[in-house]
């Protein structure tokens, strides 16, 4: 089982507490996010899953106790973008995330941090031009510490219409976009990255670009020292290469607050699902009401 810790929520930032305290008990419980009458029981124990893939803005509170996943295998999608506060409300600054990405890499390996530049968005401020040159400030600090970039451009859902409302995105034309992927490319090239694309449509490959796997079983087949034959994740977009996993995170809790995430809905609504945050229980936030259809999950199911 490939235990993804999450899509949904920044659980290294803001619950790592949580984290530890559901791999001590070994199981947790998570709510299926269309219907929260429906919770899933999932073992933690490392004879159950074959690798955690973290993802976060910010993990510093978590690799603080990696002793306590020992018996894992993980790697970590660590998000590392150009943008300010206006932009990422919450999210420390860069050249406090930069010492972070460093320290986690030099404990565990290169090859098991991946760099996210993503989502890229235009704006009066955040032009090409910006973006051509922090990115390339960015690898030539990080390239030392991760072997590979992983780029995508905003979706424009509906709650990132709304969040964004004030910061007048520009559109995201094919030209546009290939015109941000060569620069990049030629960039990455320079400090030996190499660079992928997530959940992207558009064909990139002649700038040597290829479709990634945020999820990726060719990694983690190395990372294990096995080969593992996982299928596909229907869940996901069909663009998105990724193979099963299963998430524990929930959405409307990454209090980030950033203003093009699609996992929050409003401000409000995270912080009132954070004040039912409990480190010791076994749910991300909030109890069981006793109603709830309770079904073990395992593999890849």
């Amino acid at each position: 089982m490939i235990l993804s810790v999450s899509r949904r929520t920044d659980v290294p930032a803001f619950f790592s507490d949580w984290f530890y305290n559901r791999i001590n008990e070994g199981f947790v419980l998570v709510r299926n996010p269309m219907n929260n009458k429906q919770v899933s029981r999932i073992l933690l124990n490392p004879e159950v899953i074959d690798c955690i893939v973290f993802w976060s803005k910010n993990p510093k509170n978590l690799i603080v106790n990696l002793d306590k996943i020992k018996n894992y295998h993980y790697y970590f999608q660590f998000t590392l973008t150009p943008y300010d506060k206006t932009i990422e409300v919450n999210v420390p600054e860069k050249t406090v995330l930069i010492k972070t990405f460093i320290e986690l890499s030099q404990r565990i390996g290169k090859e098991r941090v991946i760099w996210r530049y993503d989502p890229i968005m235009l704006t009066q401020k955040f032009t090409k031009e910006y973006h051509f040159n922090r990115f390339e400030y960015l690898a030539e600090k990080l390239h030392r510490y991760t072997k590979k970039c992983i780029i995508s451009f905003v979706d424009m859902y509906k709650k990132t219409e709304r969040n964004t409302a004030t910061i007048d995105i520009m559109p995201m034309t094919d030209s546009v976009i290939f015109e941000i992927a060569e620069k990049l490319s030629i960039i990455a090239k320079k400090y030996g990255l190499s660079l992928e694309t997530c959940s992207e449509a558009v064909d990139l490959s002649a700038f040597g670009i290829n479709h990634g796997k945020c999820i990726d079983d060719k990694l983690i087949s190395g990372i294990i020292g096995k080969p593992l034959f996982i299928e596909k994740d229907t869940n996901q977009r069909l663009s998105c290469g990724c193979v099963k996993s299963i998430d524990i995170g929930a959405y409307n809790t990454c209090k980030h607050n950033c203003l093009y995430c699609y996992a929050n809905f409003s401000k409000s609504l995270v912080e009132k699902n954070c004040l039912q945050h409990n480190p010791d229980a076994p749910l991300l936030y909030g109890a069981l009401k006793g109603d709830e259809m309770i079904k073990d999950r395992g593999e890849y199911s």
